[in-house]
């Protein structure tokens, strides 16, 4: 199958989304002019030109997009040809309102914004395969297409009758009979006994809390749904054009996408990174997202979208200060991508994201920000060639699983201060802090190259998922676990014990007794490894076998002198959340004598080292300048420089050292 490197060749990708028709026709040359001195090499065309390609139901109005696609490749510039249907044009809503979605209140959401289209209408999905088929016949063999892109940011839910229809077929798909599904869903509770699929419907507006099987059964439903609307215009395209790898764009941590299974489908898997400018944690915030990425990929991915100065849908929308965007573009470099892309390439003048940055600003070609595109540009062409293709690796994996995220998050749930994501992050900022390279993984995913595995919080397990942790340990891998893991299966069953019982003998737990969740700017206070220090979020009232050793205790209150930090051989086991400096050093410990060490020794805070291949990426995540030990003969592929023992790095400075 094609990946990511037949539409590189042995190139960083360079380039974004460009929309010419929203600009007239002498702007393009002015455009293809700014983009060879730039060093853009890709544009991806036609996201949301689905109103211009058709005007009318059936009508085509391909001449622009001709002109386009050979002034592109008359420049040598590739192009990613997206298909348009993620926002449909408004004679759709207005002829056939079935393709409009429904919320949950039942209320229909009309065109005037995008993303507006019922994933499960008959009448959408016949017009997007029929321009799909359309654009595949007419521009499969032009040679300027390197790549396509499926849709957009695929985000919508339906709670309409129409998905109502495809939820109950889903449902006899999986459960196969009523009993099965009654099982599932626990209905006995509140007499919600179903005699008749008929009867089921998407989980709408309730008087009360509803039930939350049913609304996990949906939302992994939405993803299915979603991904047949994918898989139908992926094939299309396939069908045309082979030798062509396809994608589309992930948002980072997306709640409503199963991203490990929509990665399996895809050619190159990519994804859209904002963090914010004035987020002091910003750079972890990339690091986290591209590491997922890397990781559904399985080597290198694509940055699809970034933004080269501020957004536009922020409460305030910071510009990037001097020097953030190179830093952060190349982080992603270091983390595996072979593609640096932007939304978008010239700032539109009207529209709901003309505040949006360009790679071409409103200040125009001699603007700052233009400036640093063109200078990244420059820096990508010389990293290309020792890039490319190589990988990122780790010897840590974070286990992540959307459909545990999924059966988590419900109404009736212990503690709404306890956030998954927000505990993801945690964990992950401290192994990035400690200066440890991590990659994810699903619970299922083989596990055995890794020296360390931790999971930050997977309330729902399947029994396949805690075989291979079992096994995981039994080989000689280190689990790290923190609290709610394990507490119920895939339809959200409480586990007797309120943890499956063969966790509880991995970490060495004779009984949980209690939870006893923490108010907001609650903390238990701790004592032994690391220190002393105070957990936040959650506690745990736990009693421990005899051949387990509690690393730290809870100190004073209800649950004084119970773990609170426990461990039994290579599994530990976490039943509150350490404030961030406790965590990275627990972990850190946890890391070193499982054999894991960083990138490099001794790096100040706030500079980051990445190896990618045979190189060593240094960022400096911080304003002031510092210096870094580099034992070694290096030199820096950016300046062409030999390198001393001693590597300075400026404000937002990045050097790439070749051994």
């Amino acid at each position: 199958m094609p990946d990511l490197s037949t539409a590189t060749k042995g190139r960083i990708l360079y380039g974004g989304d460009y929309n010419p028709e929203q600009w007239p026709e002498d702007t393009w040359l002015e455009d293809v002019r700014l983009m060879k001195a730039a060093g853009v090499n890709s544009v991806t065309l036609g996201v949301f030109s689905w109103s211009t390609l058709e005007p009318r139901p059936g009508e085509r109005n391909f001449g622009w997009l001709d002109r386009l696609m050979d002034l592109m490749h008359a420049n040598g510039i590739g192009v990613v040809l997206a298909t348009p249907t993620s926002s449909p044009p408004p004679w759709m809503g207005h002829l056939y309102p079935d393709t409009l979605p429904v919320d949950q209140d039942g209320r229909t959401e009309h065109w005037g914004g995008r993303q507006h289209f019922s994933h499960s209408s008959a009448t959408y999905r016949r017009f997007a395969a029929a321009i799909t088929e359309d654009l595949a016949a007419r521009y499969g063999g032009h040679p300027a297409l390197t790549m396509w892109h499926i849709n957009n940011e695929y985000c919508t839910f339906d709670w309409s009758e129409r998905a109502a229809d495809r939820f109950r077929i889903w449902l006899q798909r999986r459960y196969g009979s009523l009993d099965a599904l009654n099982s599932a869903w626990g209905t006995a509770f509140w007499s919600q006994g179903y005699g008749d699929f008929a009867e089921v419907h998407t989980p709408r507006h309730a008087h009360y809390m509803k039930n939350p099987t049913q609304v996990l059964d949906f939302r992994r439903f939405t993803s299915d749904m979603l991904l047949e609307c994918y898989l139908a215009e992926r094939d299309i395209v396939r069908r045309a054009t082979p030798h062509l790898p396809v994608t589309t764009n992930f948002m980072p941590l997306w709640f409503g996408q199963d991203a490990w299974r929509w990665a399996e489908e895809e050619d190159v898997v990519s994804v859209d990174i904002y963090p914010d400018p004035r987020d002091p944690l910003g750079a972890q915030q990339g690091a986290l997202v591209q590491d997922m990425t890397r990781s559904q990929a399985r080597g290198p991915w694509m940055l699809m979208e970034q933004a080269a100065g501020p957004v536009n849908w922020r409460g305030v929308n910071h510009p990037k200060p001097r020097g953030l965007n190179r830093l952060w573009s190349l982080q992603a470099v270091a983390r595996g991508a072979d593609a640096v892309c932007y939304f978008q390439w010239r700032q539109s003048r009207q529209g709901a994201e003309k505040f949006h940055a360009g790679m071409v600003d409103h200040a125009g070609e001699e603007g700052r920000v233009h400036q640093e595109i063109k200078q990244l540009g420059a820096e990508l062409r010389v990293l290309s060639e020792k890039v490319t293709g190589s990988h990122t690796d780790n010897d840590i994996a974070i286990l992540h699983d959307w459909q545990s995220w999924w059966a988590g998050v419900q109404d009736g749930r212990l503690s709404s201060e306890v956030d998954y994501p927000d505990v993801l992050k945690a964990w992950h900022r401290a192994l990035w802090e400690a200066h440890l390279t991590t990659g994810f993984a699903h619970p299922d995913h083989d596990l055995t190259a890794y020296k360390v595995v931790v999971v930050p919080q997977l309330y729902a397990l399947t029994d396949a998922a805690i075989d291979n942790l079992l096994a995981y340990v039994r080989q000689g891998g280190t689990l790290v676990s923190g609290f709610l893991t394990g507490i119920a299966d895939e339809d959200d069953r409480v586990r007797p014990g309120g943890m499956d019982a063969r966790l509880r003998e991995l970490f060495g737990i004779r009984t949980l007794h209690e939870w006893w969740p923490l108010d907001a700017g609650e903390h238990a206070e701790c004592e032994g490894s690391p220190g002393g220090f105070r957990g936040t979020l959650w506690s745990e009232e736990i009693d421990k076998t005899e051949d387990a050793t509690t690393e730290a205790a809870y100190k004073g209150g209800e649950l004084g002198g119970l773990p609170a930090v426990l461990r039994r051989g290579r599994a530990w086991y976490l039943s509150t959340l350490p404030e961030p400096d406790a965590l990275r050093e627990l972990l850190a410990r946890v890391a070193h004598d499982a054999g894991v060490r960083p990138a490099l020794a001794g790096l100040p805070d706030r500079v980051e080292a990445v190896r990618r291949g045979d190189l060593l990426f240094l960022l400096n995540h911080g304003r002031e300048s510092v210096t870094v030990e580099v034992p070694g003969a290096h030199r820096d592929l950016l300046t062409g420089e030999a390198g001393t023992d001693r590597v300075t790095l400026g404000r937002h400075g990045v050097v790439v050292l070749e051994r």
